[in-house]
């Protein structure tokens, strides 16, 4: 086994036996990781209460053949104010499993790893609900499957918007709308549109619409479960 240090997140945990865990890692250099922490959850552990959820930490680690073995652990955010903010933690644990379903084991991510610990960043800040699902149509963009916002995928038609078609890929029009799609209000998808055009600063400054919110939300986890094919079991908590 071989030694090595990075800095991570930490994306969950499992029990293993009596006293270990199983902690996955979304770390700067090496990828998601998993590695056993061995005796943290005795109570005289050194370091058990760093390894939780959404702390960021750097780690050093034996690399082993399957499972690789922390041996340090220092904290460098706990982001304690997430962890006090219920609303905050459910949609922070969303983006960790996201990042935990999207991610192959042991493949450096760094624009992801930036935009994970940017969104935490954010969130435990200023903890708009616009955070996570922005997260999310990121992520998709990130792995090279944005959406068509700029014009209607079935005639090509301009805005104003009624529906996103996940199977095609993009916005139809009213008069398209009847072909598919999940019908959304206009102002949630210039929203998304916004989000994904480079003006997410001035999106999370600006107070949301409740029901605009929680659309542009319903329609990030859509995209996310389709491109993932598979449910997020944190979305039931949003």
């Amino acid at each position: 086994m071989s030694l090595y240090r990075d800095r991570g997140v930490v994306l969950r945990t499992v029990k293993l036996g009596e006293a270990d865990r199983i902690v996955t890692l979304f770390t700067q250099v090496n990828g998601r990781v998993r590695a056993v922490a061995k005796g943290v959850r005795r109570s005289g552990s050194r370091f058990g209460g760093r390894l939780e959820p959404t702390s960021h930490v750097a780690v050093q680690l034996y690399r082993g053949r399957e499972l690789d073995v922390v041996t340090q652990v220092e904290t460098v955010d706990a982001f304690r104010a997430l962890r006090e903010h219920y609303g905050a933690l459910t949609h922070a644990v969303s983006m960790l499993e996201a990042v935990d379903a999207v991610s192959p084991e042991r493949e450096r991510n760094a624009p992801l790893y930036a935009m994970l610990l940017g969104a935490l960043r954010t969130l435990s800040t200023r903890p708009s609900p616009l955070v996570a699902p922005a997260f999310f149509w990121k992520l998709l963009a990130l792995e090279g499957v944005q959406p068509i916002l700029d014009g209607c995928v079935a005639c090509g038609a301009g805005a104003p918007f009624a529906a996103l078609d996940l199977g095609e890929g993009g916005v139809r029009c009213p008069r398209c709308t009847s072909a598919g799609g999940l019908r959304s209000r206009p102002a949630a998808l210039e929203t998304i549109r916004r989000i994904l055009g480079g003006e997410l600063g001035r999106v999370l400054d600006e107070p949301p619409e409740p029901d605009v919110a929680r659309e542009v939300e319903h329609l990030g986890v859509a995209a996310i479960e389709y491109h993932l094919e598979r449910r997020l079991r944190s979305a039931a908590l949003l």
